[in-house]
């Protein structure tokens, strides 16, 4: 699985290709800057991205601006956001162009190098992986799913953070066939079809996000 990373502490990014060489992943590009970023991403059309939200020269939001800039060029593009900040209005934006993988991670809130990299599988693969703080945010002065039940509504959200059928199941303390049954009903609240083009599970977490 090949690599870009646009992130300009060298010690992090050195860090990073290590970790993930290690794991089987190719780290074919490092970009210090946005600019440098896209090119890299036009020149190896990596399988998944890791972003930071800021990068030279302001050091305010370059790195979400690049990737917003590189969905729009390959919409396919997998982006996992790891950072230490938490650029609501420009997430929201990454997060609804109706394309599945998207990632957001809080760089002091990652612990476990097994639990990022599958959260970078699960991004290059087309899901998504959330940080609940990210979702936290992002979800301040917005409306919630009014339709959606209390249980629903704790479904989606550990759909957010990317977990699976299973993972939902034991969390809540209910059956897997009680996840099949609220998840069917989260679709068929958010007019999400069976025959729908899209990835309707991508689909409803980015209603879940973006929804006002």
């Amino acid at each position: 699985m090949r690599v870009v990373i646009a992130e300009d502490n060298v010690l992090l990014s050195s860090g990073l290709e290590l970790l993930l060489g290690a794991r089987g992943f190719e780290v074919v590009a490092v970009a210090g800057d946005g600019d440098g970023f896209l090119n890299a991403v036009t020149e190896h059309r990596p399988d998944v991205t890791i972003v930071d939200v800021r990068l030279p020269p302001t050091f305010k939001d370059e790195g979400i601006r690049a990737a917003l800039r590189a969905r729009s060029l390959y919409p396919n593009l997998a982006v996992l956001v790891l950072s230490q900040y938490v650029e609501r209005e420009y997430a929201r934006e990454l997060l609804s162009d109706g394309h599945g993988g998207i990632g957001y991670l809080l760089k002091d809130r990652v612990g476990r190098v097994a639990e990022f990299t599958d959260a970078l599988r699960r991004v290059a693969d087309g899901g998504t992986a959330m940080d609940p703080e990210v979702i936290s945010q992002l979800l301040l002065n917005r409306d919630p799913l009014a339709d959606l039940s209390p249980r629903e509504h704790q479904v989606l959200a550990l759909m957010a953070e990317g977990h699976d059928n299973t993972d939902v199941a034991e969390r809540l303390s209910i059956t897997l066939n009680a996840v099949h049954k609220h998840i069917g009903n989260i679709f068929a609240k958010l007019g999400l079809s069976p025959d729908d083009s899209g990835h309707r599970r991508v689909r409803a977490v980015l209603a879940y996000l973006n929804r006002r």
